[in-house]
């Protein structure tokens, strides 16, 4: 019997179910269920999504939102893992700190972009603060839960023989703990784009897939082209995310084989 690779049913499976709700947005959009003047006809989309691929200007903005999503992203990490990792070491550091972090983390980076206006004189600054603000909650919190997922065993055996702090840190928390911040990595880079597109459709700017669509709302067809970039931004969200996925397989093969088997 052949066996059949979880990766590819999944695969197939969403495939299918992107076809599924195509054919069903153009039969609704043929039939007059949709009109199509408010939701254009999902063939008309696509086709427009495809033009835009060799549309430079909108490569060019394409560019500038991976750009600033990119640097958004590293920002997030350098400032999470750290915080992380000394809020989870230090039990009554994070106790103070809790009261804060609780406050400020159900607010949406997008409530705040009218202060950032105000603040920053730089979009890009203000890109890169508010990327940085949204997405560091997930490395923050999967750092800290990972760091109270490793074995104390371990930590003991090292103390034992001499090992400082900051070496049982290195040696046996570091690795243990990369695993979840990889998956906190992959959740705050969905995070990333959207508020790096939010911001360029709210903050203004003049690059960016945010911009595009500003500016491409006074067009003849603008609904076509406002759908077909959101479109081409769910495909880059869609690969990235399973980039970072396929990247955690690889890299911590040993830690889904302990997940598995637990």
């Amino acid at each position: 019997m052949i066996e059949r690779n979880p990766l590819d049913s999944r695969l197939f499976c969403g495939a299918a179910g992107v076809a599924g709700l195509f054919c069903v947005l153009e039969v609704a959009g043929r039939t007059g269920l949709i009109d199509p003047l408010a939701f254009p006809l999902a063939s008309t989309v696509v086709g427009r999504a495809a033009s835009l691929v060799a549309d430079a200007e909108f490569l060019s903005d394409v560019a500038s939102t991976l750009g600033v999503w990119a640097l958004g992203l590293l920002v997030t990490v350098a400032v999470a893992v750290p915080a992380g990792f000394l809020l989870g070491s230090l039990p009554r550091v994070e106790s103070a700190l809790r009261p804060i972090t609780e406050f400020l983390r159900p607010i949406p980076s997008i409530a705040l972009i009218p202060l950032a206006l105000t603040l920053f004189s730089d979009r890009f600054d203000m890109k890169i603060t508010l990327i940085a603000y949204a997405a560091a909650w997930p490395v923050l919190i999967n750092t800290m839960y990972g760091l109270k997922d490793v074995d104390p065993l371990a930590k003991e055996t090292l103390r034992s023989f001499g090992f400082g702090r900051l070496a049982v840190l290195w040696r046996v928390s570091l690795p243990s703990t990369a695993p979840f911040i990889a998956t906190g990595v992959r959740l705050a880079s969905a995070i990333a784009l959207i508020v790096a597109i939010s911001v360029e459709l709210l903050g203004g700017g003049s690059e960016g897939i945010g911009s595009f669509v500003l500016e491409t709302a006074g067009d003849l067809n603008p609904m076509e082209y406002i759908i077909a970039a959101a479109l081409w931004a769910g495909v880059i969200g869609v690969v990235t995310n399973g980039l970072f996925v396929l990247a955690e397989r690889r890299i911590f093969r040993w830690h889904s084989a302990r997940t598995e088997a637990a």
